[in-house]
């Protein structure tokens, strides 16, 4: 017999159709994929000279459970100068990767049967993370009209006295969308009201094209104690494999998280520590050439879809995904197969035009797919035109 909660949990979409893609590609199949997102760029020369260099000095040993001390300060200066947010290192934690920071978080903050909301579309992860951990995934449908964003009205109605904590992800995964101040602050007055905690997903900060990235924590004393701030070097400094994420909470839930990844891991990485020391505290241009190029990406990939039928999506604002409608063509058929679902279209373009994407029901929206702009211009314009022919090919 194994564990009833493990088996509870079901494999991430995304990783799925990625490997069947790549499963795929070594059949010889040419294969464009826009399943993960994972920015198709190398890791930055500086970054990868200072893990070399970490090598070379020996820094190889265990570090400390939450991090090592150059790190953390790292990460604090960068919270002021970034969010104009004032934390000290013995709030921070250094995990290896933000998955692994969300795992410690829930983990310490979950008995069993409490309760967190999760907006959908989510990433597929945070359901089965707070399962896993002994929570019930409480979820709070959203709507296109609103921009997938929620509503306050909505939030209450699906707060009870077991409600521990909210999940925040802004930019969102897979929605692009960003939310504002205002937005943020209306969020912030029910946590507050209710005590919930906030689980801020922030790894795509750096990735915003309307705008401008605003953290829950910096509107106030009140809120910034409830908010569990998560971040790491993945997205931004294109360091998916480094697996370096970080939080930042209070001193209290620090101890705790660091006690639980003690036991669970001892330290996150030595050699990725050092690299992630380079990340924050050299230059950012790196990251300016990224954020242009995702940007461009965006840009042409919006231009090509609004002359598509068919199909809608909302202008993403953030992150590098763009998350589109394909409901109208679930009455259409494929050379005779009814598209019926988006799993279904997702299935037929990957075996029919060879062009793989996410079904949206992995992100709590059926009716979706997921396609990731952190690949090539060359496979964006191939696989496009894969997909417009695709859809062309719909008959009634």
């Amino acid at each position: 017999m194994f564990s009833k909660r493990a088996t509870s949990i079901s494999a991430s979409p995304t990783l799925a159709f990625d490997s069947r893609a790549k499963q795929m590609v070594a059949e010889g199949k040419n294969v464009i994929n826009f399943g993960v997102g994972e920015p198709d760029f190398d890791t930055p020369e500086h970054i990868r000279n200072a893990a070399i260099k970490a090598i070379n000095e020996g820094f190889t040993r265990y570090t400390a459970a939450s991090g090592i001390p150059r790190l953390k300060e790292a990460v604090c200066a960068k919270l002021l100068r970034d969010n104009g947010i004032e934390y000290r290192p013995n709030q921070i934690v250094v995990s290896n990767g933000a998955k692994h920071s969300l795992d410690n978080i829930f983990s310490a903050l979950l008995n069993e049967n409490d309760e967190v909301i999760i907006p959908a579309p989510y990433w597929v992860s945070y359901p089965e993370m707070v399962k896993l951990r002994g929570g019930n995934p409480v979820v709070l449908h959203t709507s296109g009209d609103t921009g997938f964003k929620i509503v306050p009205s909505e939030m209450k109605k699906v707060v009870t006295n077991r409600t521990k904590a909210l999940v925040l992800n802004s930019p969102s995964n897979p929605t692009g969308l960003v939310y504002n101040r205002s937005e943020l602050e209306a969020i912030a007055e029910i946590a507050v009201e209710n005590n919930i905690r906030v689980v801020s997903d922030e790894v795509y900060e750096k990735f915003i094209y309307t705008g401008e990235h605003v953290s829950i924590a910096s509107l106030g004393s009140e809120i910034k104690d409830l908010t569990i701030l998560v971040n790491g070097a993945s997205k931004t400094y294109a360091m998916t494999g480094w697996r370096i994420g970080y939080t930042a909470s209070t001193p209290e839930l620090a101890v705790i998280m660091s006690n639980i990844q003690s036991h669970a891991a001892s330290n996150p990485n030595s050699i990725a520590q050092m690299a992630a020391c380079a990340a924050l505290e050299e230059s950012q241009e790196c990251v300016t050439e990224m954020w242009e190029a995702f940007e461009a990406r965006r840009n042409y990939m919006v231009k090509r879809f609004d002359e598509m039928d068919s199909v809608s999506y909302l202008m993403p604002e953030g992150a590098f995904y763009l998350f589109v409608d394909i409901s109208k063509t679930f009455k259409q058929r494929f050379e005779g197969k009814a598209i019926g679902s988006d799993e279904n279209f997702a299935n037929l373009l990957l075996e029919k035009a060879l062009v793989a994407v996410v079904p949206g029901v992995g992100f709590g929206a059926p009716g979706n797919i997921r396609l990731s702009y952190a690949t090539s211009m060359d496979n964006i314009r191939e696989g496009l035109d894969r997909i417009e022919n695709f859809v062309n090919q719909l008959q009634s």
